[in-house]
């Protein structure tokens, strides 16, 4: 068991080894081997960012047919768990449209810059003991910092598609996210002033050692997963789609291969929204008998279930209630708990 919790360390031991070993063979400089394992790490990222979004994707479509009570995706595959894959091939072949008086070149780019901020912030994410490509000591604060840009590529979507339901739909985007990330914010920092640090290693050995912070932080855990339903696009605040009243908001000019990225890029943001809230609230990857990186993995299928489940139970919250739910009631109540914990902090210290 403890091989297999060391498994992905032990392939990139091996690749460094295997790296230093190439660049002795060629004469090159030994110092190569950390910048070719930037690329290993990369793509190890990659490949976590696409299968979480496809087994997601279904996931979502199984778990909404059992709670509206129909069967949901069932023909392709054992009990239709490969409509995905039908799905992508579908999209692949679909025709590539861009309307004639769109920006072509920031269309294309904003599909592609999609999937960078959740793969980013996934760098930095503790997978399991020794499974963090960049651990930094700043970790909290440079995965706020990324999945702030998240919204970047969606708002120059929105421009770039010279349509109006598009544009309306961007400028709700960026609305929403400068909104949410205050309170979102303040419930982070309310973890940081418990565990005394910003390195999300430290603050998962804060909780093995104490008790995880969801119990010494619930409002601050209850917020977070609303601020991150409203950060991700997700229901009930997905606004910047808002097809009742917008057509597809922000993705209306949008078919195929780039919708699809676009799609799948919502799935990556909810893994890292979802990895987040483990990480700083329930333990992140501690557990008993199980090696780490599946303890990470089962939390954060819990939490994406719970994203998933208000997304079908809710029906999209007007976009005044939206900002005024946040600035009215989630900002002060966070600046309450805030000065709450500082007190106790202080009491305590």
């Amino acid at each position: 068991m403890e091989f297999v919790n060391n498994i992905f360390v032990n392939i990139a031991d091996l690749c460094r080894a295997l790296f230093v070993w190439l660049l002795n063979l060629l004469g090159l400089p030994v110092g190569l081997a950390e910048v070719a394992m930037v690329a290993v790490y990369w793509l190890g990222i990659v490949i976590v960012c696409v299968f979480c979004a496809l087994f997601y994707v279904i996931w979502e479509r199984k778990l909404a047919g059992y709670i509206q009570r129909r069967p949901g995706p069932n023909r392709l595959g054992p009990n239709g768990w490969f409509h995905t894959v039908g799905d992508a091939i579908k999209l692949v072949m679909k025709e590539d449209i861009v309307p004639d008086g769109a920006d072509k070149n920031v269309h294309l780019l904003a599909a592609l810059l999609a999937f960078v901020p959740p793969m980013l912030a996934l760098a930095a994410m503790p997978f399991g003991e020794g499974m963090t490509a960049l651990d930094l000591e700043l970790g909290v604060v440079y995965i706020m910092a990324v999945t702030t840009l998240a919204s970047l590529p969606v708002l120059c979507a929105g421009y770039a598609s010279n349509n109006k339901f598009a544009m309306m739909g961007a400028m709700r985007v960026v609305n929403q996210a400068i909104s949410y990330e205050v309170p979102q914010a303040l419930c982070i920092l309310s973890v940081i002033m418990v565990a005394g640090t910003f390195n999300l290693n430290q603050i998962i050995d804060w909780q093995t050692g104490n008790i995880w912070l969801v119990c010494l932080q619930p409002v601050a855990f209850v917020v977070y997963l609303i601020t991150a339903l409203a950060e991700c696009n997700r229901a009930p605040f997905d606004l910047p789609e808002g097809e009742s009243e917008l057509t597809a908001g922000v993705f209306t000019e949008y078919s195929g291969m780039r919708y699809a990225l676009f799609y799948l890029a919502e799935y990556c943001n909810m893994f890292v929204a979802a990895g987040l809230a483990t990480t700083l609230f329930l333990g992140g990857f501690t557990g008993p008998f199980l090696p780490g990186w599946v303890w990470f993995l089962l939390k954060t299928f819990v939490i994406m279930s719970f994203f998933i489940w208000v997304r079908w139970s809710f029906p999209r919250i007007r976009a005044d209630h939206v900002l005024t739910f946040c600035w009215k009631v989630l900002v002060p109540l966070m600046l309450a708990n805030v000065l709450v914990t500082g007190v106790v902090v202080y009491l305590l210290a």
